[in-house]
């Protein structure tokens, strides 16, 4: 047997060893590609959206429960034009939207398949975004009374298809969050319009923290119009769908009255009550680092857990997010969304969202290395850039 010189053998482990990473780089690229075109393409199995039209009621069911109804660019680009028809509909009424499985109404966006978009400067990263917006106008400008029914997890994405319309139904399962700062995003779909609206700093601190809200406190928080019980809510459809010719005075004495019915937590107190005129006095800043400092200077256990919380977020999202409200509050949704739509784009070009979403949803080693890694690192006018107009490629409707 003629033996092999060991240089040979070396250069042969070598050759092996490329050919395999070589393989494994196309294969990850494939995966890569195929879960962006998944996202693009709708399965003939298992619709990701079913629409009804169910006695005088449109209702848009979001049907990916293993996913937590996960909003794709499939599923955007069946709702909205249904939406338009219907709202153009004599024979349909309301529009009711509610998700599938029991546990979500929508727990969000399809973020990794947008991150695996962005990273090979694939359009889903422009035109997932785009779209969605567009979506979320539509649902803010629909002339019919518009029923989201938040029978569970709703965050992100999830918050722009109910937030937005008129009547928001929240549950005992409801669990409400934006939770974008923490992945290097800002609080999108129109969250520029309506945190800033909710009384005092409620909506500001919800945004740099992403603290959730549950159940009654969804209401109260001023998010949700009412509260149901979530055994109710199929009586309550029914109850909905059979109404002829309603106005929203008429759908919305019928949510009172389920609301009246539903006496379960009404004795417990509002979960931030008291701490509401601390959130008013120590989130009152022009800057995010005045907001650190108030909280630090407090020392109560309440402001010590919400610096703690802070220092994890991306300081690039927190400060962006800051501005975002600032403006937004003096804003119509429709402009909201234009600045939105270049802060997504930033946030595209800039390094913390994929960065943001490996620790907390491909690896969850929960330890993200932000850059930069300070608020006092990102300057005035990195931030300022990001709310730059896109010319050509700016939102419109």
């Amino acid at each position: 047997m003629k033996v092999q010189p060991l240089a040979t053998a070396h250069k042969s482990k070598i050759i092996m060893s490329l050919t395999i990473l070589t393989s494994a780089y196309r294969l990850r690229s494939l995966c890569r590609l195929q879960r962006i075109q998944g996202h693009m393409m709708s399965s003939q199995v298992d619709p990701g959206v079913l629409l009804e039209k169910v006695g005088n009621a449109g209702v848009i069911t979001m049907n990916r429960p293993k996913v937590l109804n996960a909003l794709n660019l499939t599923m955007i680009r069946q709702i909205y034009p249904q939406l338009k028809k219907w709202e153009d509909d004599n024979e349909t009424d309301i529009l009711i939207i509610r998700g599938a499985g029991g546990k979500a109404f929508c727990a969000g966006g399809d973020i990794r398949a947008v991150t695996e978009a962005g990273k090979v400067g694939d359009s889903l990263a422009e035109i997932f975004f785009r779209e969605e917006y567009i979506l979320n106008n539509a649902i803010g400008t629909c002339r019919k009374p518009y029923i989201a029914l938040i029978d569970g997890i709703t965050m992100g994405g999830g918050v722009g298809l109910s937030v937005h319309g008129r009547f928001r139904v929240a549950t005992e399962k409801t669990m409400f969050a934006m939770p974008e700062t923490a992945i290097g995003l800002f609080p999108d779909v129109g969250g520029g319009h309506f945190l800033p609206r909710l009384q005092g700093k409620l909506g500001l601190f919800l945004a740099l923290t992403g603290f959730r809200l549950k159940g009654r406190d969804v209401q109260r928080a001023g998010v949700a119009t009412h509260f149901v019980e979530s055994k109710k809510i199929p009586e309550l459809e029914k109850e909905l769908v059979g109404l002829k010719s309603p106005s929203a005075e008429d759908v919305s004495r019928v949510l009172d009255s389920y609301q009246n019915q539903s006496g379960l937590d009404s004795e417990k107190p509002f979960v931030l009550d008291k701490h509401m005129s601390d959130i008013d006095r120590l989130f009152s800043s022009s800057s995010v680092e005045g907001v650190v400092h108030n909280l630090k200077a407090d020392g109560s256990e309440f402001a010590n857990k919400q610096a703690e919380m802070l220092s994890r977020m991306s300081p690039t999202s927190l400060k962006i997010t800051h501005k975002q409200l600032e403006a937004g509050a003096t804003l119509s949704l429709q402009d909201v969304l234009v600045m939105e739509y270049r802060l997504s784009q930033a946030c595209m070009r800039g390094c913390d969202f994929y960065e943001g979403v490996r620790a907390v949803l491909v690896d969850k080693d929960q330890s993200p290395k932000w850059n930069p890694p300070t608020l006092e690192e990102v300057s005035e006018q990195a931030v300022d850039q990001c709310f730059s107009s896109l010319g050509e490629k700016d939102l419109t409707f």
